[in-house]
């Protein structure tokens, strides 16, 4: 009965969170959750604390917070105190050690947002989007002391669209993970699934930073397409003028013309109406669609032409 099997569920975002639920909804017994520890958010920087603990606390799970697991005696003698049979992560942002690994009785089951070994690491996600991938999915999968590099379990794959950005695959793959963390638990139980060992042509998809979400009009249009739709809405990519002025991009579109635009530079704003602000890139043009100027809100192109003043010729990079 799942009702038996004591987890400790490790997790911290909204993706985290779900993963959670499914387990606590069909039945399982969570008896603790680590996640991390609140942060300053809005504008008067109170602190927040994560989804799984909101969650956790609505539902009478004991909560822990401690900012690091490896070397951490007292979290490693809690964690034995409850005698888990699995210990359940989703999106906890920490490695965990091998004492720590060792704990539960039939191990620790992690669901990664790719289909491995493809996109191990931090932003799986991000990673399929932006390099063009026409699918992704979930895997889950036995921890060990390497990244995402475990036998595999289950796997559940979804098309990427041409409409779909991060929020729409983050918002599809955390439903999808947190049925097949319930499925996997199960399996285990049953022996009714196969451990699958990693073969060894995996990809990586490390963290992302400021630096590397800059737009780059040097590059194709379908490349600066999923780099911006791999992007949004969070954390956003950018694009600057000469002059310093920064404006983060959320939606583009792409047309291919490399003969009525040649003798313009990649990054030069080539034609401007009241719904259409385009910019040269190397195959042909980049339209945008969602923009945020400094010190603003987000907005769509219409509503931002129609109180910004930006000149044919002008260019950005």
């Amino acid at each position: 009965m799942r009702k038996d099997i004591k987890v400790v569920f490790m997790g911290t975002p909204e993706f985290a969170k779900e993963s959670l639920k499914c387990l606590v909804e069909s039945g399982y017994n969570v008896v603790a959750c680590l996640t991390n520890p609140d942060k300053p958010a809005g504008r008067g920087m109170k602190l927040k604390p994560s989804a799984v603990k909101e969650y956790s606390l609505e539902n009478n799970i004991p909560v822990y917070q401690p900012t690091k697991v490896r070397n951490n005696i007292e979290i490693l003698e809690i964690l034995k105190s409850y005698e888990p049979d699995f210990i359940a992560v989703v999106a906890y942002g920490k490695i965990l050690p091998k004492e720590i690994l060792d704990i539960p009785k039939y191990g620790c089951i992690n669901v990664h947002g790719s289909l491995l070994p493809k996109y191990r690491g931090a932003a799986p996600m991000q990673w399929a989007i932006i390099n063009g991938e026409e699918k992704t999915g979930i895997t889950t999968m036995y921890m060990d002391i390497g990244m995402d590099t475990g036998d595999m379990l289950l796997k559940e794959e979804i098309p990427i669209l041409e409409t779909d950005n991060l929020e729409t695959i983050h918002d599809k793959l955390m439903v999808i993970g947190g049925n097949l963390l319930v499925k996997t638990l199960d399996g285990i139980l049953d022996n009714s699934i196969k451990r699958i060992k990693q073969p060894d042509d995996y990809t990586i998809a490390p963290m992302l930073n400021k630096e590397m979400t800059k737009i780059d009009f040097n590059k194709k249009g379908r490349e600066i397409f999923n780099f911006v739709r791999g992007l949004s809405p969070f954390p956003g990519t950018y694009m600057t003028t000469i002059g310093g002025d920064i404006f983060k991009v959320y939606e583009v579109s792409y047309t291919l013309d490399n003969d009525s635009y040649r003798s313009y530079k990649n990054g030069e704003v080539v034609y401007i109406s009241k719904d259409k602000l385009n910019i040269k890139c190397s195959d042909g043009i980049i339209s945008i669609l969602k923009i945020q100027p400094q010190n603003s809100k987000r907005m769509n192109i219409q509503a931002f032409l129609a109180g910004n003043k930006i000149n044919l010729g002008e260019i950005f990079s």
